[in-house]
């Protein structure tokens, strides 16, 4: 299994990134996929899962500003982070079954 980030940067208060997670080495299509984060000095932070089936469910924190949505024809979920806040700076990671994780990709939301 592997699971590899991409899309983290610097933005403003405000902005918007796309967070992608391309996955190989299993069957995508049959596992539910999950995105956490890691902010400096706290713990490992469950931010969104989509099933198999497209179902998705979000931590109050990221709901109505993160989509989380996957692409089983090309193996990857991806997370849409609008209206970002400095409060979600940290370090994104995608994981399967929370025993699978990628390496992490870091989010800087600052002016």
């Amino acid at each position: 299994v592997q699971l590899v980030e991409s899309g983290g940067g610097l933005v403003q208060p405000g902005g918007s990134l796309r967070l992608s997670c391309a996955a190989s080495g299993f069957t995508f299509s049959n596992y539910a996929m999950n995105w956490y984060r890691q902010a400096p000095g706290k713990g490992r932070e469950w931010v969104a899962t989509i099933g198999g089936t497209f179902t998705t469910n979000y931590a109050d924190s990221v709901k109505g500003r993160f989509t989380i949505s996957r692409d089983n024809a090309k193996n990857t979920v991806y997370l849409q982070m609008n209206s970002l806040k400095p409060e979600d700076t940290a370090v994104y990671y995608c994981s399967r079954s929370e025993r699978y994780w990628g390496q992490g990709t870091q989010v800087t939301v600052s002016s």
